[in-house]
C-alpha cells in the first residue's frame, strides 16, 4: 500500500460548496481521509487553481465507439432507433475480444480526458460471432476489465442478461446471437466477470437485465440475487414504439410495468426512461432509482426528451452516460440535457433552483446520482470518498477571468474537454496537460484495429 499523501488546491468544489486553500489527505488505498480548508500547502502536491470532483459515466457500450458516424446515411424509409440497430448488428459481427479491449481502452482514455473518472459498462457483447460462448464465458468482460486497468479509470461492470427479441419472451433475432444467455449461463458469466474484477482494485459488479423486451419479469426475479448488494441497471421507455409494444402486450407502459412488477429501489438505475406519464415520473422519482440519462445518444437516435423539470421537482436523482459514444464529452452531455428542456419550454435556466448556477447544479446532481447508480465511493470531494480530482484550466478562454462560482457554468455551456487540464483517479494522475498518459499508444492501437475492421 502506498504512503499517505497530501494534495493542495487553490479552489475546490467540496460537498458544501467552494472552498479556498484546500488540503486533501489521501491514504494508501486512494481514499480521501481528511480535508482542511484555509490550510497551508506545506509539502503537499499542488493540484491547480480549480479542482472539481470526478464524474461517473453511468452508461456505456464501449464497442459502439468504433461505429460512431457509420449510421448517418438516410435509408429508403424513415430512420429511427430500429433502423440504426440493423447497422449495429451488421457491425458487431466483425469484432474479436482483442478488438473490444483496444476499443474500450480508447473509450476509457477519452472519458478520462473529458473529466469522467468512473465507467459503468453495460456489457452485452458476450459470445463469438456465431453466438457460441468462449471457453471462458466471461472472456469479453475480462477485456473490459483489462482496458480499465490499463487506463486507470474506475469501473463498475454490469454484465447484461439478454434472452428475447420482444415483450412476452419472443425469440431473439439472429443479430442478437452474441448477446443471449439463459439464467444459468448468465450466472456463470457473472461468476467469471467477478473473477476478472478481482485483479482491479476498487472495481464493482452489478447486473443489467437489458430491458423488459429482452428479459421477462420471471427471469429478472431469478437473476436479481446475482447482484448481491450491487447495482441493477435496465433500459426502459427509450422509444415510443417500445411503449406502444408494451401496452399492446400487457396493457401497461414500460415504467409502470417495471415499478409494479419488480422491487425497484435505490440500487436500480433506469436507463433513458424518456417516455413517462406524469404518474410514472413521480413514481420513478419516489422509488429512489436513478435515471440514467444519455442526452447525446438520445438526440442522435431521435429518442425524445426526458421530462427533467417534473422529475427533479419530485426529488428524482439522475446521472449521465455517453451510451453509444457518438461523442464522449462531460460538458456536452449536461449542456444538451439543459438545452433540450430550453427548446421544448422556450425558456432558459430550466434544470436548477432560482438563484443557482445551471451548469454547477447539473454537475453536482450528476456526480451524486452517478456515484449512487454505480455503487462507487465517488460522491464528490469529501472524506471517505475516492480521491478523484479533475483540475480545470482557469486560463482556458472559456474559463479565463471568471469568478470561481461561475467556472462550472462556463465549462458546461461554453467549454469542452479542452478545459480539463489534469485528472487523478484514486490519487494517481492519469491525465496531464489534457492528454491521457498513455494516449499515443492507445490511439495507435485503435487506428490499427480499425484498419482491420473496416479495411
Amino acid at each position: 500500500m502506498e504512503p499517505v499523501r497530501g494534495f493542495f488546491a487553490d479552489n475546490a468544489l467540496l460537498s458544501h460548496g467552494w472552498s479556498r486553500d484546500v488540503l486533501f489527505t489521501v491514504d494508501g488505498s486512494g481514499m480521501v481521509s481528511s480535508i482542511t480548508a484555509d490550510a497551508e500547502r506545506g509539502d503537499a502536491e499542488r493540484l491547480g487553481g480549480v479542482v472539481v470532483p470526478g464524474m461517473a459515466n453511468l452508461h456505456s457500450h464501449a464497442f459502439q465507439r468504433a461505429m460512431a458516424g457509420l449510421a448517418e446515411q438516410r435509408g429508403d424509409s424513415a430512420d429511427s432507433f430500429w433502423t440504426w440497430r440493423r447497422t449495429l448488428y451488421g457491425f458487431l459481427d466483425r469484432l474479436t475480444p482483442d478488438d473490444v479491449e483496444v476499443i474500450a481502452a480508447l473509450v476509457c482514455c477519452e472519458m478520462l480526458e473529458a473529466g469522467f473518472t468512473t465507467l459503468g459498462e453495460f456489457h452485452y457483447l458476450h459470445h463469438d460471432p456465431a453466438g457460441r460462448p468462449y471457453d471462458d464465458i466471461g472472456e469479453v468482460a475480462g477485456r473490459i476489465v483489462a482496458a480499465a486497468a490499463a487506463t486507470g479509470i474506475g469501473l463498475t461492470l454490469l454484465p447484461v442478461f439478454y434472452a428475447h427479441g420482444g415483450f412476452g419472451g419472443a425469440p431473439p433475432a439472429d443479430g442478437q446471437r452474441r448477446f443471449v444467455n439463459d439464467p444459468d449461463g448468465f450466472a456463470r458469466l457473472v461468476e467469471s466477470a467477478g473473477r476478472h474484477l478481482e485483479s482491479l482494485p476498487g472495481a464493482r459488479i452489478g447486473i443489467a437485465p437489458h430491458s423488459l423486451r429482452a428479459a421477462t419479469v420471471g427471469e429478472i426475479e431469478r437473476i436479481l440475487p446475482l447482484a448481491g448488494g450491487g447495482p441493477v441497471h435496465i433500459h426502459v421507455a427509450e422509444q415510443t414504439r417500445e411503449v406502444e409494444d408494451c401496452l399492446s402486450w400487457c396493457g401497461r407502459r414500460p415504467v409502470e410495468y417495471l415499478l409494479d412488477s419488480l422491487p425497484v429501489d435505490g440500487r436500480w438505475c433506469a436507463i433513458h426512461a424518456t417516455h413517462m406519464t406524469v404518474a410514472e415520473t413521480g413514481a420513478l422519482a419516489r422509488s429512489g432509482a436513478v435515471a440514467g440519462l444519455c442526452p447525446e445518444t438520445e438526440a442522435n437516435l431521435g429518442d425524445g426528451l426526458f421530462d427533467g423539470p417534473r422529475y427533479l421537482a419530485e426529488g428524482g436523482r439522475f446521472g449521465i452516460g455517453s451510451d453509444s459514444h457518438i461523442h464522449i464529452g462531460l460538458a456536452e452531455e449536461l449542456r444538451l440535457l439543459e438545452y433540450g428542456q430550453r427548446l421544448s419550454s422556450r425558456g432558459r435556466n430550466i434544470l436548477c433552483a432560482p438563484g443557482a448556477g445551471t451548469g454547477e447544479s447539473l454537475f453536482r446532481a450528476a456526480v451524486s446520482g452517478g456515484a449512487r447508480a454505480l455503487g462507487q465511493p465517488v460522491d464528490g470531494l469529501q472524506a471517505g470518498q475516492r480521491a478523484d480530482f479533475v483540475v480545470l484550466d482557469e486560463t482556458h478562454p472559456s474559463l479565463s477571468g471568471r469568478p470561481v462560482e461561475r467556472i462550472i457554468d462556463s465549462w458546461i455551456f461554453a467549454g469542452d474537454r479542452s478545459c480539463v487540464r489534469d485528472v487523478h483517479v484514486a490519487g494517481r494522475r492519469v491525465v496531464a496537460d489534457g492528454h491521457h498518459v498513455a494516449r499515443d499508444r492507445i490511439r495507435s492501437d485503435y487506428v490499427r484495429v480499425m484498419a482491420g475492421i473496416l479495411g
